[in-house]
């Protein structure tokens, strides 16, 4: 179970979130809703360990942990960013093993084993040698939902994972993290789309811009 207590962060005298507790059953999925401006990126920029907080604690099954000094080994929160940032010049293998490789230090048996697994979960078994630029932003998308899996996150988090899309794949983005909800995996979902939020959520969170 993840928890955040108390979490606040500002930027200069602009307040971002104010004061935020939450709580993630494991395998559960958690959507947070709400305006540009309302702190989504944000948090989940912090619990990545790419922002610090002014104040609060992060828990993960009731054991505090900071999400920038946590052991890379032990990574509680993998995130897919709305821009996907996959590496341009390396293959889709290439971008979903180059993490356990270098971080991980895992062994190739090991890590190609695994990317070999991911890629069937996410059905982009056929992609792992083709490249981004080859891509479409929907096989995009589950290659950067391959490469933070490949990290083996205790929380897989979204930010926007619809916008970047054609309405019409929205139900098969729908379908992945329902699937993989059915494996046991914790989510935590950023969006504007409420509909979509319902739709795939155990809990919503609305949040409002700080004025």
């Amino acid at each position: 179970m993840l928890e955040l207590k108390n979490i606040s962060k500002s930027f200069g005298s602009k307040k971002i979130i104010n004061s935020l507790d939450l709580t993630i059953p494991d395998g559960s999925i958690l959507a947070i809703v709400g305006p540009s401006g309302g702190g989504k990126t944000t948090l989940l920029r912090t619990l990545a360990g790419l922002e610090t907080v002014d104040n609060g604690d992060f828990l993960l099954d009731g054991e505090k942990f900071d999400p920038i000094n946590s052991k890379q080994q032990e990574q509680v929160v993998g995130v897919v960013f709305q821009e996907f940032e996959l590496f341009p010049h390396l293959s889709v293998f290439e971008n979903i093993v180059l993490a356990p490789k270098l971080v991980l230090k895992e062994e190739k048996e090991v890590y190609t084993q695994k990317a070999k697994k991911i890629a069937s979960q996410l059905g982009i078994e056929t992609l792992m040698q083709q490249y981004p630029y080859q891509l479409s932003g929907g096989q995009k998308q589950r290659v950067a939902i391959a490469r933070a899996m490949a990290m083996n996150p205790k929380v897989l988090a979204y930010d926007e994972p619809t916008s970047a899309l054609d309405p019409a794949l929205r139900e098969h983005v729908e379908k992945i993290i329902l699937d993989l909800k059915q494996q046991g995996v914790t989510q935590l979902v950023v969006t504007h789309d409420m509909t979509f939020a319902e739709n795939i959520a155990d809990n919503l969170l609305e949040v409002e811009d700080i004025k």
